[in-house]
Order: structure tokens, then C-alpha cells, then sequence
């Protein structure tokens, strides 16, 4: 039998500055967690990150993330490299993906780096693949939650790396759950040396059915509706000529 290749996914998330790079707003914090072949690994990315600006009010009240609390945190420059050896080569699985992969994009270019998130890793967008199941209905996360009974309970603010485990429950639920379709085939069949269990079959009784016969008044009324049909078939009603 061929080996088959594991698949490796990386869920991930961001919280950000502000709304838009074009304001040169950044990246505060990364949380991802990783998917072996649908299953969760234990294995997480997770850092906070000193925007070197100021983050904007409503940003705060979205994530409740200061600019005191990221004072003492790395610069994005500082944790690049271990944040590109973790998601290298895995597919990410992210909502809503262009805002997350255009700020991770714009990270890399203020370093000066040609290559974008699209070229190392491939990207796939739960936001469109909900719409596609569920069109016409909300499917921000938390409507997810709901639709899909994944807890959610501890999402008061939202977290990078909260909302990545959160999205990957939704994501295995959203595809099926979290089971691997490549069972092995000892648990499929049963051993040769099993001991075989006699099935019998179950026998019902049943009752005789009974039979009502078609009063004078019925049979009078359907020799009138043969009559009608032979008159209105030329003569060709099928029923007369077997009778």
C-alpha cells in the first residue's frame, strides 16, 4: 500500500492596529494552531506585537489590546522568521483571509521581502466557504458558533489565538467534523477468527385481511362511470373488455 502524505493545515488569526494598511496600520498579535490530517496537534503559534504606533480606539474596544500592555513586546521583525518556519508549506485556514494575508503581506514588505504569504503557503477563506453553504445568512464567527454548537462562551473580546482554536472547530465542523477518512482496515473489517453470531429472523403474525365488499349502490355507480367512459371512447374502455 502507498504512504499516504499527511495533510498539515495552520489556523490562523490576527488583531491589528486599525481597519487598513493603507493607514500603515499593523499586525498585534498572531495566534494559530496547527491540523494534522483534521487533527488538532497541540502544536500553537502565539506572540503579541509592538506596533511601534498607536492603536486606535475602536480597535481597543474590539480586542481590549493596549498600547501600555504591547510596550515590552517583540517588533514583527523580531519574530518573522519563527513565525514563516511555522506556517511554511501549510495550508491557512483563516475567516475572512484577505484582511488577515494583506496585513501579514504588508508586515513582510516594510522588511523589505519581495515573496507574499500566497507564495508559501496556500490560503483557503472560511468567510466565502460559508457563504457558499450558507448564502444569504450571517457568517461572522460567532454566528458559526451558534449554527454549528461550537462554544464560544469565552469569546467576550476577541483573540488572536482564541479565535483560531474557535475557528478551527468551526472549520471541522463546517467540513464534515473532525474525522479522518483514511481508517485503517482492521477497524472496518472484522478479524477472520471472530466468533460468528447466529442472526435469526423475526418472525411477525399476521392477522387475515378484511374484506369489504362494494354495496348495490357503489356497483351501480361505477357500471355508470364505465358506461360514460365507453361512450366517450368510442366504445374502446378497456375494463368493458375484459368484463
Amino acid at each position: 500500500m502507498a504512504e499516504q502524505t499527511s495533510q498539515r493545515q495552520i489556523v490562523l488569526d490576527t488583531e491589528t492596529t486599525g481597519l487598513s494598511t493603507a493607514d500603515d496600520h499593523r499586525i498585534i498579535e498572531i495566534g494559530c494552531v496547527e491540523l494534522v490530517n483534521r487533527r488538532l496537534t497541540g502544536e500553537t503559534f502565539h506572540q503579541y506585537i509592538n506596533p511601534q504606533r498607536a492603536i486606535d480606539a475602536g480597535a481597543i474596544e474590539v480586542h481590549g489590546i493596549t498600547n501600555e500592555s504591547l510596550a515590552d513586546k517583540p517588533v514583527f521583525a523580531d519574530i518573522a522568521t519563527d513565525f514563516l518556519r511555522f506556517i511554511d508549506g501549510a495550508e491557512l485556514i483563516i475567516h475572512n483571509a484577505a484582511f488577515d494575508v494583506g496585513f501579514l503581506n504588508h508586515e513582510f514588505a516594510k522588511l523589505g521581502h519581495t515573496a507574499q504569504i500566497e507564495d508559501i503557503c496556500s490560503v483557503l477563506d472560511t468567510l466565502k466557504l460559508a457563504r457558499d453553504k450558507h448564502p444569504g445568512q450571517k457568517n461572522n464567527l460567532d454566528a458559526l458558533c451558534k449554527r454549528y454548537g461550537v462554544d464560544n462562551s469565552n469569546r467576550e473580546l476577541h483573540g488572536a489565538l482564541l479565535d483560531a482554536e474557535i475557528l478551527a472547530d468551526v472549520y471541522l465542523m463546517m467540513t464534515g467534523g473532525q474525522v479522518s477518512l483514511s481508517l485503517a482496515a482492521e477497524q472496518l473489517e472484522a478479524p477472520q477468527d471472530a466468533e460468528q453470531t447466529d442472526i435469526s429472523t423475526v418472525v411477525r403474525p399476521r392477522t387475515a385481511l378484511k374484506v369489504i365488499q362494494a354495496d348495490t349502490t357503489e356497483l351501480a355507480a361505477h357500471q355508470a362511470m364505465l358506461e360514460k367512459l365507453q361512450a366517450s371512447s368510442d366504445g374502446n374502455c378497456v375494463w368493458l373488455k375484459q368484463s
